[in-house]
């Protein structure tokens, strides 16, 4: 049995979970080592109790490995541990690292830039708006969008990924085979086309208060912050904001109404320290100095000469209708004859490439 399918193995096996599989791998060295090991034997290692032992000793009577690899190949998925490179390396960092994680699609090297957008399942209209908004701007100029594939927030936030032709990924709280909510099948076949869908959970898992918990640690876990985009105060979006500020990353929060039961979430995050939301601008100045260069181009500081700029066809009418002067957006809006929502997405991507400032008072000007 190699190490991958040992972990696999662990995985399933109840009571063991990947803090008392961490101390198992410090101990013993490796996964398959802990399966052939005797109950007296597992019983030194610390965290690890007479139950956990016996059913770490009589594993192959308690769990089917081999269907469960045939499945995966059947499937089409993988299963990464932490040894692989797609592995996120953002998610290694937890004290609680899942032992494997099933996905479909594929993990790349451009989702270390992720950002988390997660809510209430019971939602507004508003909330709905605000999250597709939010992460159509952040998808467009490079960010992966990161969320859990529920009603509400969540699917707002993966259409709005996948509508800019970003990269979305969806963490499930069930088996990679469970398709819940059943009316976001469609949803996350094409979020795996364009990103991934992962779970920590075996095949054939149903979602339960503590999976989706588990869920939201992953979430915070593998981005670089959490926006909470429109939740009460007993949202579960707020366990996922409590990991991410637990795991050091930054918490923001999108304010709403002061009248809406469905904002006092957010509004309460706000009061605690988390950094008020109004638009994607406020989540990039967080994580500029971590973009890859493919997404701005060098200032002349860097290079002493002006770069030429690589614009679509809506960012080259907004840099054609600004100048040296300052420009109001609902100037812009009427020199570039494009929707305010297209103008607010391409003046964002200008300021990412340098190629426009913003002042104060909503006001552009041309750096070039």
């Amino acid at each position: 049995m190699d190490p991958r399918e040992a972990l696999i193995a662990l995985n399933l096996i109840e009571h063991v979970g990947p803090v008392r599989a961490r101390s198992l791998l410090e101990h013993f060295g490796d996964a398959p080592k802990i399966l052939a090991a005797s109950k007296s034997a597992l019983l030194r290692v610390r965290n690890i109790g007479d139950e956990t032992a016996e059913a770490i000793c009589h594993w192959e009577k308690s769990i089917d490995l081999a269907g469960e690899l045939k499945r995966i190949t059947e499937s089409g998925c993988r299963v990464l541990i932490q040894s692989d490179d797609e592995y996120p390396a953002l998610l290694r960092e937890i004290y609680d690292p899942p032992l494997a994680l099933y996905v479909k699609g594929g993990l790349t090297a451009k989702d270390k830039n992720a950002v988390a957008l997660v809510g209430s399942r019971m939602t507004t209209h508003y909330g709905i708006e605000a999250a597709r908004k939010l992460a159509y701007q952040l998808a467009y100029v490079g960010v992966t969008v990161v969320s859990g594939g529920a009603r509400g927030i969540d699917t707002a936030s993966h259409q709005g990924a996948l509508a800019a032709k970003g990269r979305t990924v969806v963490v499930l709280g069930t088996g990679i085979n469970v398709v819940f909510p059943p009316e976001n099948r469609d949803l996350f076949e094409r979020a795996a086309a364009n990103g991934a869908v992962i779970t920590q959970f075996p095949f054939n898992r149903n979602g339960d208060k503590q999976s989706f918990a588990i869920r939201n640690r992953i979430i915070a876990g593998m981005t670089l912050g959490t926006v909470v985009v429109e939740a009460d105060l007993n949202s579960g979006a707020l366990i996922t904001s409590n990991f991410a500020t637990e795991y050091g990353r930054q918490v923001f929060a999108v304010p709403g109404r002061i009248d809406s039961p469905r904002s006092k979430g957010c509004h309460d995050l706000i009061k605690k320290g988390a950094k008020l939301c109004e638009g994607a601008e406020d989540v990039l100045s967080e994580f500029e100095y971590l973009f890859p260069g493919s997404n701005r181009a060098p200032s002349p500081g860097e290079t002493g000469v002006l770069p030429a700029l690589e614009l679509s066809e809506n960012e080259q009418r907004v840099y054609d209708s600004l100048s040296r002067d300052e420009s109001a957006i609902d100037e812009v809006i009427r020199r570039s004859g494009l929707p305010s929502s297209a103008v607010s997405v391409a003046l964002l991507s200008l300021e990412m490439k340098r190629a426009v400032k913003q002042l104060p008072g909503k006001l552009f000007v041309r750096n070039t």
